[in-house]
């Protein structure tokens, strides 16, 4: 591998996290981030620091101290208003070579992924992607980032001593978001970068989002698999019944039964609910890792051999399509009970 632009001498001992934003606030995995990076700071004895870009977001800053970083950089710009990757690339590599972090952190976010991976190139440097832990090594300073999967059963530690800075993408979910601390202060660093239209290759014409689903907050989670077959109503009436909301393994989403956002595990989303409720789930590795955190699991499945009995606190053997109507008809029972 080709040596990278800020060699590990030249990289001050500071860990960065790239914040997304949107709407006035900072998103949730970027708080999560931030958590976890004010946890291997005070480890190392090292600052924390945020990283803002856009056209209007210094005041975003207050919320960056208020979840723990010490520094916020901030980068206004015009042509930062709306996420490009050729605009948002060009600033983050103009501001990491000032600051010369030693590691630098991103969401696993569509937007994270991409700048990520163009920064990486940039800079010359490797690029840890979809992470589920991170550590450091504080007699070398060296970054510990922790991938699963590998489509089964491995556990990967991987570690770039040699590059700086030591870059990775963080899957949201895998971190609880902190506490905030109302007042805190930090230092707010204004850096000034060279953009210009005649840069950015792409251009905003109309901006859509879609209905907000995150199941990395959920405290009941109800997830269905091949099992379940097209047809989620049982489960959507379960979650509801729970205060939760339905998640799903791979094969129902590639069907076009439910909504990509809601796909769980390697390649959807990490949850951490009190409660995870596997429906018709066979308990492939690809899944399990989205459930890892969860409290209590309770899986069902009519084949007493499937692997997410392995991983269940409480196991039920039989054919979801009656011991849900079932469950679900008890609970209605029960709650109409209790408001008689």
């Amino acid at each position: 591998m080709v040596d990278s632009l800020i060699h590990p001498h030249e990289a001050k001992p500071e860990i960065w996290v790239y914040l997304e934003h949107e709407g006035g606030n900072l998103q949730t995995v970027s708080l999560e981030i931030l958590g976890k990076g004010r946890q291997l700071a005070d480890e190392m004895g090292w600052p924390l620091c945020g990283l803002l870009l856009g056209e209007h977001v210094v005041h975003l800053a207050a919320q960056v101290f208020e979840h723990g970083a010490d520094r916020a950089w901030v980068v206004e710009h015009p042509l930062l208003g709306s996420f490009t990757i050729d605009a948002y690339a060009a600033a983050t590599f103009q501001t990491v070579m000032k600051g010369k972090p030693s590691v630098l952190l991103f969401g696993a976010t569509p937007d994270g992924r991409d700048l990520a991976a163009r920064l990486a190139v940039r800079l010359r440097t490797g690029l840890n992607a979809d992470c589920t832990d991170l550590r450091i090594k504080r007699e070398s300073g060296v970054l510990v980032s922790e991938v699963s999967g590998f489509g089964g059963g491995v556990l990967a530690l991987i570690e770039m001593p040699d590059h700086r800075p030591q870059m990775a993408t963080v899957r949201p979910g895998v971190f609880p978001v902190p506490g905030s601390m109302p007042g805190s202060q930090g230092e707010t660093i204004s850096v000034r970068v060279d953009l210009s239209p005649q840069m950015i290759k792409t251009r905003i014409i109309e901006r859509h989002t879609s209905s907000t689903i995150d199941l990395t907050r959920v405290p009941v989670l109800v997830a269905g698999g091949r099992g379940v077959g097209p047809d989620f109503t049982d489960l959507e009436q379960l979650a509801h019944l729970l205060g939760g909301d339905v998640g799903a393994t791979r094969p129902p989403v590639d069907a076009g039964y439910i909504e990509r956002e809601r796909q769980v595990g390697q390649t959807g989303v990490g949850c951490s609910p009190e409660l995870a409720i596997c429906c018709g789930i066979s308990g492939a590795f690809h899944f399990v890792v989205g459930i890892e955190k969860a409290e209590t699991v309770i899986a069902i499945n009519s084949d007493p051999e499937a692997p997410i009995f392995d991983y269940a606190d409480y196991c039920v053997v039989g054919d979801i399509h009656k011991v849900l109507p079932d469950l679900v008809q008890a609970l209605q029972a029960a709650r109409e009970l209790t408001h008689d």
